[in-house]
């Protein structure tokens, strides 16, 4: 559902587009239409083909014969495939001068953009766009290599999009691709969430499926003019930091339309979870509006509603064939709380003519750093078997490694130190990664690489695949993102219960101390990473502090990874992995693509900083004391 089309009433698309369709779906009011403009295939062509291959990357979710050449992207990085925050224009997009005029003549602002190319006798795969990101945007193609034997397939219709047409279909409905020939095709893809000017255009459309399908349009054509270098307009925000009541019903609603049976038992508890979370997080806007006091009170409902509708999870298909509580999750719930982002939303903008060099600065290094390639961080609360996974991974030939954790070398950089953020937490985000801080960084981590040979890499050294590990980086994942904006993340689950218990067993220890002189702290010296809500809980049995230690790390990188493709990072079970660990470690290896030198075996070996030898009933001697804290975390647990 496009929750943004109400704003432009009077135009007569506005209404068809809300129209119930045949199979239920709330969308476009039909499949596919045609913009009314028409492009110089040949200069589109030309400028295509002279940009090196060695700009394509693969296709985010690794499709087979799928890549991209992007355009515009998150923070103007071509690395980054993410969807929540500034999109600006890539360095390659300078170099397009009439693609630009193209996506400028839809007169529109410009979401993400990128040439895609199918390779021959490849398909697109078969999927629906459920993300938030899809909710009130529609994604504009202008073929520009293509064949008549090509087909686009939206819902049970499909077609030939000609080069040098522009199109949009409904995303909501199934959609694929099929290339039967043996050559590529490469489309210039856009996404928006639309102006009055484009949605005019798209109401003088041609309808080929729809009730007009037989009226016809004159285009427009749009020719290249050279040395024109029109000011295109690109996203500033597309997610919110505290969704609206108001967005939030407009959402559910548009679920409640898609349930092929209402009347169920699984959809009337589907849709009571969802009006409940409508009606909590009202009254919860009431008193807190979207301000940092309430967003606590914010994630505890979240929480909630993801543990209303966890059993129901595979249980109820939507008209377009989708899961319905996994589109609720995409659609409603991550994307209803995004504290991360306040920080960018809050940031002087600056002028208009540098506003693509300094967001860039801020976001991520220009280029990647060539030392570096796909480095792999494992992320987790502390105590949750971290050391042990890592020490394992070190024993590929393909990893280097610092030798431990990198608290030494972060903090290391007084910038990223929390005393220099009054010391608020360990949580790093992108703004911190200025382009000065992530080249020290980076430079101190290349200077502290050992090999499995325990030797440094030459100094002209490329391509290492660094892996890393610390428990505060589960607070600083955006941060690491921009840093190393190729990275991947492993991230290891553990049962709360025997991870509080471990954490506490450190504490007393007192050999993980981090912050021996912490201001304002009374208790005994802090242990472990240091959470945003550390000071409320001086004086707290140590039970409640672990207890929001786990749960202010696992909040926070669930949420971050979550905002994450989906190929960038995996999850591995501590359980699984004592269990055999030789069927773990060959998925991680063959997600991150690294090698091993030999077998695992049954066993493994007792990690450097290991308390008490591994028992799954131990945390039972704290049975007691963990009694009153567990309950709480039962729902982030479930997520």
């Amino acid at each position: 559902m496009r929750k943004n089309l109400v704003r432009y009433g009077g135009s007569p698309f506005m209404a068809a587009r809300l129209t119930r369709l045949p199979s239920g779906t709330v969308g476009l009011d039909t499949e596919f239409i045609r913009l009314p403009l028409s492009f110089d295939v040949q200069r589109l062509r030309e400028e295509v083909a002279a940009i090196p291959e060695s700009a394509w990357r693969p296709h985010p979710q690794g499709h087979p014969g799928n890549s991209a050449l992007p355009l515009v992207a998150r923070g103007g990085d071509p690395a980054d495939d993410g969807v929540a925050g500034r999109m600006l224009p890539t360095p390659v997009l300078e170099r397009l001068e009439y693609v630009a005029q193209v996506l400028a003549s839809l007169e529109t602002v410009i979401g993400r953009a990128r040439l895609m190319r199918l390779e021959g006798r490849s398909t697109a795969t078969r999927h629906v766009d459920v993300n938030y990101y899809w909710a009130d945007r529609v994604r504009v193609h202008v073929p520009i290599v293509t064949s008549p034997e090509i087909s686009f397939l939206c819902g049970e219709r499909s077609l030939h999009m000609a080069a040098g047409e522009a199109w949009i279909f409904d995303t909501e409905r199934l959609h694929d691709v099929h290339n039967p020939t043996g050559d590529a095709r490469i489309h210039l893809v856009a996404d928006t969430a639309g102006s009055r000017a484009f949605w005019d255009m798209v109401a003088g459309g041609h309808r080929p499926f729809g009730e007009q399908s037989g009226r016809a349009i004159r285009p427009r054509d749009v020719y290249w003019v050279p040395g024109a270098k029109p000011a295109l307009e690109t996203e500033r925000t597309n997610f919110p930091v505290v969704m609206t009541p108001w967005e939030m019903a407009t959402h559910v609603d548009g679920l409640r339309r898609l349930l092929i049976d209402p009347a169920t038992d699984a959809a009337a508890a589907f849709l009571g979870a969802l009006d409940g979370l409508v009606a909590d997080w009202r009254a919860a806007w009431a008193r807190h509006g979207n301000g940092r006091p309430g967003w606590p009170a914010y994630q505890a409902l979240l929480e909630r509603a993801l543990e209303e509708l966890r059993p129901l999870a595979g249980a109820l298909e939507l008209a377009n064939e989708f899961d319905a509580v996994e589109m609720a999750r995409q659609r409603v719930l991550v994307p209803a709380l995004n504290p991360e982002l306040v920080e960018d939303a809050e940031a002087p903008r600056p002028p208009r003519a540098a506003a693509g060099r300094v967001a860039a600065q801020r976001a991520a290094p220009a280029k990647p750093d060539a030392r570096f390639a796909r480095p792999m961080i494992i992320v987790a609360p502390p105590r949750s078997g971290t050391s042990l996974l890592f020490e394992t991974l070190a024993r590929s030939p393909d990893v280097v490694t610092v030798g431990g954790e990198s608290h030494g070398l972060i903090e290391g950089i007084a910038e990223l130190h929390p005393s220099a953020h009054g010391w608020d937490s360990n949580r790093l985000s992108v703004s911190s990664a200025t382009s000065d801080v992530a080249t020290r960084l980076r430079d101190a981590f290349f200077e502290a690489l050992r090999g499995g040979d325990d030797e440094p890499p030459p100094p002209d050294a490329t391509g290492l695949r660094l892996l890393e590990k610390t428990p505060k980086n589960s607070l600083r994942i955006p941060f690491l993102r921009a840093v190393f904006p190729d990275a991947l993340f492993v991230y290891l689950w553990r049962e709360p219960r025997e991870t509080l218990a471990s954490m506490i067993e450190a504490w007393e220890s007192e050999r993980f101390v981090t912050y021996p002189d912490l201001p304002g702290w009374e208790g005994r010296p802090w242990s472990l990473l240091l959470t945003p809500e550390w000071r409320r809980l001086d004086g707290l049995p140590l039970a409640d502090v672990v207890a929001e230690q786990w749960a202010s790390a696992t909040r926070t990188l669930l949420g971050d990874l979550e905002r994450l493709d989906p190929s960038d990072w995996c999850a591995v079970g501590y359980d699984a992995f004592l269990e055999d660990p030789e069927r773990e470690v060959d998925r991680i290896c063959a997600f991150a693509g690294i090698g091993r030198d030999r077998p695992i075996g049954r066993s493994l070996p007792l990690a450097a900083n290991t308390l008490t030898p591994p028992d799954r009933d131990k945390w039972r001697a704290r049975e007691a004391e963990l009694a009153p804290v567990l309950p709480r975390l039962d729902a982030l647990a479930a997520r």
